[in-house]
């Protein structure tokens, strides 16, 4: 005779809730820094002549804390919270799941320094220096090896839609930022890219658009996807229909990027791709 287990399961909520307070931390402080440099527009003496509040610094700044901090608190956090609960299991490592906390917002204040100081690679949402790409890298491989390491052990059969959003989010990620943030450094809070040209915008915008894609889509899907049938109390409207979309949203973005490039130097094919896989995404 077999017994089910009927032990609880104790999952780590700590990191979920710091997470969960540094989303509206970020939150408030990089939509703040969006109404005052909305304001400049307006008014620009409102940077008060100060070069590190000028427009075009803090600019990106506002752009990093909205997406990265404050998306990037959220759907980390997130998805913590539901990989455990739809795998039933604890998270495979309490250790690196405090360090991509920690190092998330180390990450976010070490930008938060730079940018207003004027250190930029000048390519838009992957403005930070060298230094401060590493330091990401590490917490990013951290962050999959916790999610996929929870997934792999997971004590149910099945891996739940959501967990799908997330998975796709953190593996896309990964790639663009390493190769988009492939540079020569010169310096301690120096580099050049290691492209040039029309190749080096090519790739900024295949990054450019796909954090879009990738960070602000298919992450925070993967949240709808739990919560609003929890909230709903009721299943996925069509289950099968969610892993369409799954696979349609992921073979799709990645080959739109070239809408941001028409009429450059960028070869007619090219443009051509990306604005066919736009309308694909309209449709």
């Amino acid at each position: 005779m077999t017994f089910a287990n009927t032990q609880a399961t104790v999952y780590n909520d700590k990191v979920v809730r710091q997470f969960a307070i540094m989303t509206i931390v970020w939150g408030v402080v990089g939509m703040l820094v969006g109404v005052i440099i909305a304001a400049q527009l307006a008014w620009p003496e409102l940077n008060f002549g100060i070069p590190w509040l000028s427009y075009g610094r803090l600019r990106p700044l506002h752009t990093n804390a909205v997406i990265f901090a404050f998306g990037g608190s959220g759907l980390i956090g997130t998805s913590y919270y539901v990989v455990q609960r739809t795998c039933q299991v604890r998270l495979f490592s309490d250790k690196l799941a405090a360090f991509t906390f920690w190092g998330w917002q180390l990450v976010i204040v070490a930008a938060a320094i730079s940018l207003p100081l004027g250190y930029t690679t000048s390519k838009e949402y992957a403005e930070l220096e060298w230094p401060i790409d590493v330091l990401i890298t590490l917490v990013w491989v951290a962050y999959a090896v916790v999610f996929f390491g929870t997934v792999g052990t997971r004590r149910v059969r099945h891996i739940y839609v959501a967990n799908w959003f997330y998975g796709g989010f953190i593996l896309a990620i990964a790639l663009l930022h390493v190769v988009n943030s492939a540079e020569l450094p010169v310096g301690l809070m120096k580099s050049y890219s290691a492209y040039a040209g029309v190749q080096d915008a090519m790739v900024q915008w295949w990054y450019g658009h796909n954090a879009v894609g990738f960070f602000l889509t298919a992450g925070f899907l993967g949240m709808m996807y739990y919560f609003i049938p929890k909230q709903a109390e009721r299943p996925v409207y069509s289950y099968r229909l969610s892993i369409v979309h799954f696979w349609a949203l992921i073979f799709t973005y990645m080959w739109a990027g070239p809408h941001h490039l028409h009429y450059t130097a960028l070869p007619d094919w090219t443009q051509s791709v990306g604005m066919v896989f736009s309308l694909i995404l309209l449709a």
